[in-house]
């Protein structure tokens, strides 16, 4: 695995997402793009397993792999909804969204996806290439 590689992206990914973050509250681009947030949840599931890859890297690609990354992404999805249930409910007084947590689970998952098929495809592949080129 080339760490190197993947710390720079996980920096890059998250410099992105305050950027776009700090625009998006600047802009109210939360209230006024109705999908935005689903965006953003997408984006934090990518970090979140980049970085639990990062912290954790695995010996094997199996199933086990997938499902540990997977699992550390829903525990940081649901422990961030529950951080919004309870804000929203003692601070702004918004009513519950079952609907609205449901889907930005569902997109930190999704995001937690991609994270391993980035993984699986642009570090576990191209280092294999590396390696079979300098057999050569």
């Amino acid at each position: 695995m080339n760490r190197k590689k993947l710390i720079k992206v996980v920096i890059s990914l998250i410099l992105g997402i305050f950027l776009v973050n700090f625009l998006a509250n600047k802009f109210y681009w939360y209230s006024t793009i109705w999908y935005f947030d689903m965006i953003m949840h997408f984006l934090g599931g990518l970090w979140i397993g980049l970085i639990f890859i990062y912290a954790f890297p695995p010996k094997d690609h199996s199933m086990s792999f997938i499902l540990r990354t997977m699992l550390f992404v829903l525990f940081i999805g649901v422990s961030w909804e529950l951080y919004e249930v309870l804000v929203n409910g003692v601070l702004a007084k918004d009513v519950f969204n079952s609907l609205d947590t449901i889907s930005d689970i569902f997109f930190d998952l999704a995001g937690g996806f991609l994270a391993v098929l980035y993984f699986l495809r642009k570090i576990v592949l191209t280092s294999q290439n590396e390696v079979q080129l300098n057999n050569v």
